[in-house]
């Protein structure tokens, strides 16, 4: 197909797709002759999955590049995919507080890593954001509100054993890698729809009489 039948088919204007093109996220056309590119279903597919993450899952066009770059990779893995995908989604927190603070805060974290027996680095990303919520509850004299994280903490540990064991089935790599990319990014988005949802039903019932 050529590219303005790709653009009807994805609902991307052509500018967009061309766009994408330079920035490393969508791969070239054939050239079929000096003057046009054809474009084949992969690519429709590719720029479904382009628009996911940057209009659905709110990552940056660099992210995604990055995130992109590990499902072309010929020795893309699992595993690898999801560290990717949640830098691709993992904002940077300015740091608060004394480093003290900070230091306590970190403290609290691995000793909840180590509660619920988690194999996981401070690396990652989600232990660095923690810190640094821990931190800010801390400096905004809130700590009551501490005592929900290792709620959290379990839901979330249901959460990603359920995402990863619906992977299973998947039969191809490829399929393994795309589907922990969308869970991880795409799951923020549905897991933060999901709880504003239930915190307004919530809230009702609270305040009937």
């Amino acid at each position: 197909m050529r590219i303005g039948e790709l653009a009807r088919r994805t609902g991307v204007p052509v500018p967009t797709i061309k766009y994408y093109t330079r920035e490393g996220l969508l791969p070239p056309g054939e050239r079929s002759s000096p003057n046009q590119v054809a474009y084949d279903d992969e690519h429709v597919r590719r720029l479904k999955l382009i628009r996911a993450m940057l209009e659905v899952g709110g990552v940056s066009v660099a992210a995604a590049r990055d995130v992109l770059a590990e499902v072309d990779s010929p020795h893309r893995t699992v595993h690898g995919a999801l560290g990717v995908a949640q830098a691709a989604v993992s904002a940077t927190m300015p740091e608060r507080g004394a480093p003290e603070d900070r230091e306590r805060a970190e403290a609290e974290v691995a000793e909840l890593v180590r509660r619920h027996g988690w194999r996981t680095k401070p690396q990652n990303p989600g232990w660095r954001s923690l810190v640094q919520i821990v931190a800010t509850y801390r400096d905004l004299d809130r700590g009551d509100l501490l005592v929900l994280l290792d709620r959290y903490a379990t839901a979330a540990g249901e959460l990603a054993t359920a995402e990863l064991a619906a992977l299973a089935d998947v039969a191809s790599t490829d399929g393994k890698v795309e589907g922990v990319v969308l869970g991880t990014v795409l799951g923020d988005a549905a897991m933060a729809a999901l709880r504003r949802i239930a915190q307004e039903d919530v809230s009702a019932r609270l305040q009937r009489p």
